[in-house]
C-alpha cells in the first residue's frame, strides 16, 4: 500500500488534485519500501528529512523509492547517463491527460482500462509514462524511442514488473526524423499521445539550463560544474530548433494521423515558445486546441493539446 498521509495544500503547490506526491515525502515509508534511500537521507531546515535534490545518485534513488511505493512496481532501475525524471511533475501530466480525455465523456468520467490506447513518443530508458498510466488508470501503451539502449532498459522493465508485462508494448523508430511516421500501423487508432520532447536547442543550452537548476537549489560552488542532476542523454536534452522545432515536426506529421488519433499533447518547458507553436497548429487546423499550465512549486510547464475530432 502507498503512504496515506493526507496531501497539506501548501506543501507542493500547482500539482494536480489527483497527484499523490502533493505532501511532503514521507521518507520513513519510502525507505521501508526502498531501504538504498536511507543512505541518502541528511536532516532538513523542518527538522525532518530530505536529501540532496542537486545529487544525481539521491535522486535516482529517490525515483525508485516513489515508484515502487506508489504504483505498484517491482523493481526500477536505470542504465548511467539516462533521463531520469521528476515523478510528481510527469504525474501531472498524466492526470491532466486524463482529464482532457474526460472532458467529452458523460459526468466527466475518466476513461479507465486497457481499452484506453495511449502513445508515449519517446519514452526513453525510465518508461516513466507507461508506468504512471497504468497505474493510476489501467490503460494500455505502445512506447517509443530511438534510442536502442533505452529500449533494452524498458524492455527489462517490463519483464521485471508484472503490472506492466502485457499492457506495454515497445517499438523502435528507426528514422531520426520521424516521429509517428513508421510507428503508428494502418487502422491503429489511440485516444492519446504523451511526449516530453527534448527542450533544448543545443548541449551548451541544455548545461546552462543544469546551471540554473543547481543555483536555485543553492548548490553551486565556485569553480564546479554544475551537475545533470536528472541526468539525460543528448537525445533526451536536446535537438537542432529545441523544442519548437521538435513540438513542430510532431504538429505537421499529426495531420496525417488525424483519424487515427484523438488526442495529441506534449509538455512545452518555455512559454515563449507557444506563440510559434500555435503558427504551426494554425497551419494543420485542429478542430481545438488546449494549453493547460501545469506548476510544482516554482517550476512551470505547460500541456499543449490538440485534436481533429469533431
Amino acid at each position: 500500500m502507498p503512504p496515506s498521509a493526507q496531501p497539506s495544500p501548501s506543501a507542493k503547490p500547482g500539482l494536480h488534485p489527483r497527484n499523490r506526491h502533493r505532501d511532503r515525502y514521507d521518507f520513513a515509508a519510502l525507505c521501508a519500501r526502498a531501504p538504498d534511500l536511507v543512505r541518502f537521507l541528511r536532516p532538513s531546515p523542518h527538522g525532518d528529512a530530505t536529501i540532496d535534490y542537486a545529487d544525481p545518485a539521491a535522486l535516482l534513488a529517490l525515483n525508485r523509492a516513489l515508484l515502487l511505493a506508489y504504483y505498484g512496481l517491482a523493481d526500477w532501475f536505470l542504465p548511467p547517463d539516462y533521463l531520469c525524471p521528476p515523478i510528481p511533475g510527469r504525474a501531472d501530466y498524466v492526470h491532466h491527460a486524463a482529464d482532457l480525455l474526460a472532458s467529452g465523456n458523460k459526468a466527466g468520467a475518466i476513461p479507465r482500462g486497457p481499452s484506453v490506447a495511449v502513445l508515449d513518443l519517446g519514452t526513453g530508458a525510465n518508461l516513466v509514462y507507461p508506468i504512471l498510466g497504468r497505474a493510476e488508470y489501467g490503460w494500455r501503451f505502445v512506447a517509443t524511442d530511438i534510442d536502442p539502449i533505452a529500449l533494452q532498459n524498458a524492455t527489462r522493465l517490463v519483464a521485471a514488473n508484472p503490472s506492466l508485462a502485457g499492457h506495454v508494448e515497445l517499438r523502435r523508430q528507426s528514422s531520426p526524423t520521424a516521429l509517428l511516421r513508421g510507428i503508428v500501423r494502418p487502422g491503429e487508432r489511440f485516444d492519446l499521445t504523451l511526449c516530453n520532447p527534448p527542450f533544448h536547442a543545443s548541449a551548451a543550452e541544455a548545461a546552462a539550463g543544469s546551471a540554473r537548476k543547481t543555483r536555485n537549489l543553492g548548490t553551486a560552488r565556485a569553480g564546479q560544474r554544475a551537475p545533470l542532476n536528472f541526468g539525460g542523454r543528448p537525445a533526451e536534452l536536446w535537438c537542432p530548433g529545441g523544442e519548437v522545432a521538435f513540438i513542430s515536426r510532431l504538429i505537421a506529421e499529426s495531420a496525417n494521423f488525424r483519424t487515427q488519433i484523438r488526442w495529441f499533447t506534449t509538455l512545452v518547458s518555455s512559454r515563449d515558445s507557444l506563440p510559434r507553436l500555435r503558427r504551426s497548429l494554425e497551419a494543420v487546423q485542429p478542430t481545438a486546441v488546449r494549453t493547460i499550465d501545469m506548476a510544482q512549486g516554482q517550476k512551470r510547464s505547460r500541456l499543449l493539446a490538440w485534436t481533429f475530432s469533431a
